[in-house]
This record gives C-alpha cells, sequence and structure tokens, in this order.
C-alpha cells in the first residue's frame, strides 16, 4: 500500500474534525481494514504474530475486554473486580510453573504489557534488591547472545552493564562455563530461554540454576515465548526440559499470556520464587502534595479490559484446551521440520519444539524466503547465520498448510540452487541481512536513520491533496 496505506480510499484527518462521524460510518471503515489485514494471516502463511487465529476466540475475547475496558485498574475501591483477575491470572501462571515445588519462600507475580515489560520488571528488581550490596558499584547482568533484545534494553535504560556470553553454533544454546566466566561480585543475575526466540531451543536451565546457587545470583528463565506451551509439551511426552520453578536457582520466569496464552496484546506475567524480590522493585513517593504515591510497577493506569480478556482465556480453555492446542501445533512443527529435513541442502539450527529456524551451507537461504515470499509467505530473517525463522502457531494448524508448505519449499530450494549458481544475490538479504563482520558504528547510524525515517512515515501524514 505504500507510504500512506488508504490514503487513496479513505479519509485523512489532518485536524481533530469540527464535526463527528456516525458511529455506523466510523465502525465501516475500521472493519473494512481489519478484513482485509486478517486475510493475510488466515492464509496461515505468516511466522508467529497471530497466536490463536480464532476469529470466534477473538470476539469472545472482546466481549469480556468490553465490560471492563473503560476501567482503570488502579482503582480497586471501585473496581475490586481487578483484584480477583489479576490475583487469579497469577495464580494460574504460577501453578503452571510449578510454584508448589517452592518451600523456603512465599511465590508471587505481576502481569504486565508484554514480554518485554516481564523483562524489564525482572531485570529492575534484580538492581534494586541488588543495591544495598552493591554500594555504589555498577550492577552487571550476563545473558547468552540469543536472549532477548529485551534484556539489553533494560541494561541500557536502567544503567546496568550486559555481559553477553556466546551460544554453540552447533546446538544454538549457552555453555554454563561462558556465563560463569561472566560472573563476578557485581552480578545480579544471569538469564536462560525457554526456549529463545531465534532458534526456538532451549538452554540448559539445570546447570545454569546451579551456578547461579553457588554464585548468589539470581535466574531468569525468560518463558516470553514458551511458557504457555512448553509445559504442555512436556504433558504430552514431548522432550522438554524442567526449566520452571521445579529447578533449584530459578528466581524469576516470565511466561506470556498474549502469545500461547491465547489473550490479547498487551500481556505477560512475570513470577517470582520469593515475593521480597518482587517488592523490591516497587516505587513509592510518600511526600508529593497529591497524596502518598505508590506504584508496583513501572505503568500506572492499566484499562481492566486486558486483565477480563486474560483471565477469560485462561478460564475458557483451561489445561485440557491448551494442552489440546500444543498437540496440534508441536505435531504440525514437527511435519514442517521434516519437510525442511528432506532436503539435504537445508539445515535445521539446534533441537527446537514449536519454533524453528533453517539455513544452508550450500546456498544464501534468502533465496528460499524470495521464492516463498511470491507464494505469500511471511518468515522473520535471521542473521550470524542468514537463516529463516518459523514459529508455529494455530493458523498452521489449519489442514493443508503444512502440505503447502512443504510443496512451495521444495519448489523454493530448486530456485535457490537456480540462483545460486547463476551467481545472484537474494533481495531478502537487503532487509534481514546482516553484515560481514558484525555491527559497526556506521551500520548502527543506517539504523538509527532508517528507524527515524520509518517513524516519520508511520506517523505522519501523506501530502496534502492526498486523501
Amino acid at each position: 500500500m505504500g507510504d500512506f496505506p488508504y490514503a487513496d480510499r479513505f479519509t485523512v484527518n489532518r485536524t481533530l474534525p469540527e464535526q463527528g462521524r456516525p458511529r455506523a460510518d466510523v465502525l465501516a471503515e475500521l472493519h473494512a481494514m481489519a478484513e482485509e489485514e486478517d486475510a493475510f494471516w488466515e492464509s496461515g502463511k505468516c511466522s508467529g504474530t497471530m497466536y490463536s487465529g480464532d476469529h470466534e476466540h477473538y470476539r469472545f475475547l472482546a466481549e469480556a475486554f468490553g465490560d471492563f475496558a473503560h476501567v482503570n485498574v488502579l482503582q480497586r475501591d471501585m473496581c475490586p473486580s481487578a483484584t480477583k483477575l489479576e490475583g487469579e491470572i497469577i495464580a494460574m501462571a504460577l501453578d503452571l510453573m510449578h510454584a508448589g515445588a517452592v518451600e523456603d519462600t512465599t511465590t508471587a507475580g505481576m502481569v504486565t504489557s508484554g514480554g518485554t515489560g516481564s523483562i524489564l520488571h525482572a531485570v529492575l528488581a534484580y538492581r534494586e534488591q541488588a543495591a544495598a550490596r552493591l554500594n555504589g558499584r555498577r550492577p552487571n547482568f550476563v545473558k547468552p547472545e540469543t536472549g532477548h533484545p529485551a534484556f539489553d534494553k533494560a541494561c541500557h535504560l536502567f544503567g546496568i552493564e550486559l555481559r553477553t556470553a556466546p551460544v554453540d553454533p552447533a546446538n544454538t544454546v549457552v555453555d554454563p562455563a561462558d556465563v560463569a566466566r561472566l560472573v563476578d561480585r557485581d552480578t545480579i543475575a544471569v538469564m536462560g530461554s525457554a526456549g529463545n526466540y531465534g532458534y526456538g531451543t532451549i538452554d540448559p536451565i539445570a546447570e545454569l540454576g546451579q551456578l547461579a546457587l553457588e554464585r548468589g545470583v539470581g535466574l531468569h528463565v525468560d518463558g516470553c515465548l514458551g511458557g504457555f506451551i512448553l509445559p504442555f509439551g512436556e504433558e504430552l511426552g514431548y522432550d522438554v526440559p524442567a526449566f520452571d520453578f521445579r529447578v533449584p536457582g530459578v528466581t524469576t520466569i516470565s511466561a506470556d499470556t498474549h502469545k500461547y496464552g491465547y489473550s490479547f496484546k498487551g500481556s505477560s506475567t512475570l513470577l517470582f520464587r520469593d515475593k521480597a524480590l518482587r517488592n523490591a522493585q516497587y516505587f513509592h513517593l510518600a511526600g508529593w502534595s497529591g497524596g502518598k504515591y505508590m506504584s508496583p510497577g513501572i505503568e500506572g493506569s492499566r484499562s481492566g479490559g486486558l486483565l477480563a480478556a486474560t483471565w477469560a482465556a485462561m478460564v475458557h480453555y483451561g489445561r485440557a484446551g491448551y494442552r489440546a492446542h500444543a498437540q496440534e501445533i508441536f505435531a504440525t512443527a514437527a511435519s514442517m521440520m521434516a519437510a525442511v529435513r528432506s532436503h539435504p541442502e537445508l539445515r535445521i539450527m539446534g533441537h527446537p519444539t514449536f519454533c524453528f529456524s533453517f539455513t544452508s551451507d550450500d546456498f544464501d537461504i534468502y533465496h528460499v524466503a524470495d521464492r516463498m515470499r511470491e507464494r505469500g509467505w511471511r518468515f522473520n530473517g535471521q542473521q550470524y547465520p542468514n537463516a529463516i525463522h518459523m514459529a508455529v502457531t494455530r493458523p498452521q494448524t489449519r489442514p493443508g498448510v503444512a502440505e503447502e508448505f512443504a510443496t512451495d519449499l521444495a519448489e523454493a530450494v530448486a530456485y535457490a540452487r537456480e540462483q545460486h549458481a547463476a551467481g545472484k544475490e537474494a533481495f531478502s538479504s537487503a532487509i534481514y541481512g546482516g553484515v560481514a563482520g558484525g555491527l559497526t558504528t556506521e551500520v548502527e547510524d543506517l539504523i538509527v536513520a532508517v528507524m527515524s525515517d520509518m517513524l516519520d512515515i508511520q506517523q505522519g501524514l501523506p501530502p496534502v491533496g492526498t486523501g
């Protein structure tokens, strides 16, 4: 649609209109955009993004959301339902993460605005709890290279030194010995993924937990992606190692309800082995003229709609519902990975479960991405090495999607061979690819410039006379 989508079809609002439009007119415009945009992911040809893909479920959540959309959950005296809903969301998530295995402390949790929100709050809690021990020294946090960039963001925002451990290129997980070499007296915590976004592989959480106990640091398990599907994969008999509170040394876990928990975007859970760590990141201001102020998290006002929708999704599906969807997803992922493995030129990265990436040692994998895009597929590209990422969600479990993937992949591999033999470069490398030797200052400056240009366009308006 170009830089200014829908400008040729709908009015561009350059100022607040003097007279408002009828509700039916406004809704008709929104419905038209939503219907057209839904048509893309409904094909099942996209990685991740739409985890449920069930319009009946979305309508159910929308009804639950609508009843509480106008509610501010800070005002618990006016809306005590928020206490019930949030408390039960946390209790159900703690149960899923085997909080019952914890005997020596009182477990607790928070509902946050998403995976990044959960990670930010976890890192902040570790920093605040360690402040007295560090006595002014700068804290550091250790993550595997595959750890989500939200940890980098948290360290940047909170003045924490980030130390990055390499991952084994063969199995795509971190070696605890490499993490141990980066831990010192100023380390506040380390982390491992279950699983990491890039490859869907699970770091050795048990070994990292032992390391954390020996060195007296926290261990955060990032289950933002896998937290609401891996437990059910384990129940189904898949090879899912323990990564939750059953593992000694695990002190916090993030698990997104807005991914495989099938709630609306904007909800996640952060779980604590010991509520004292949760309490460490509270903010309070006793002397403000507006009254005594205290906030349990970074956010202030929040809509009760997200709590209602998340609670509704969890109690509607229950363990049996989540397990049934997990079974379909794991089976579909296995089928799609089998299609990849049927081509000797392609290689699966590590040993993934429901989310996987593949590359090629024979040609640039982005040639495959180019041809698959022509067939309507939307993948996430990766670098170091170039790879194609596929997070299997419910839309891929629909009849025929996995078979179509196998057919289109076979044709794309043949195309990639031809392009490689002809010495042609892949188009996708300009979008997804990295640069040899890693990031340089010039490349970082370019990325900032591109992002700025994107925001200026996406938050801007088309030229006057258009729309």
